[in-house]
């Protein structure tokens, strides 16, 4: 079998189709969740906990000299990376939580059992028909 023969054996399996389409729903899911976070929860949250922006926090380990830019040591970005990953993994958390909540209660509600055909009456009356004539006693001649 040739390489390409393969790659297209490996290419079109379900799998691989699948895990793209996960792929393209989760990014497109990832702006939603982005959207949500910076766009519904964090200015309430901003308004919280007064403004507080951590991005600006930096160390300055050597300044800069003509054109050469200075060399900062950027910490208060990795804060505010953290508080974000934190609000994003919470908000994803209370959804998954929203959702397997709505899943249990589908699955707690009642089914009710399909009701029999006429040939399915029709057969359960000769199974227990033939289940009384073969209980009766038989007489030994």
């Amino acid at each position: 079998m040739g390489v390409i023969s393969e790659f297209k054996a490996f290419a079109v399996k379900g799998n691989v189709v699948d895990m793209a389409v996960g792929i393209i729903i989760g990014a497109a899911f990832g702006k939603i969740v982005s959207s949500f976070v910076g766009d519904v929860i964090m200015p309430p949250l901003g308004l919280l906990i007064g403004g507080v922006d951590f991005s600006d926090l930096a160390v300055t380990l050597k300044a800069g000299e003509g054109t050469t830019p200075a060399v900062m040591l950027a910490y208060g970005k990795f804060i505010q990376s953290v508080i974000d990953f934190i609000i994003v993994a919470f908000a994803i958390f209370m959804g998954v939580k929203a959702i397997n909540r709505l899943k249990r209660e589908e699955a707690v509600a009642p089914t009710v059992p399909p009701v029999p055909t006429k040939e399915e009456v029709l057969l359960g009356e000769i199974r227990d028909l033939l289940k009384v004539q073969n209980e009766r006693p038989r007489n030994l001649e």
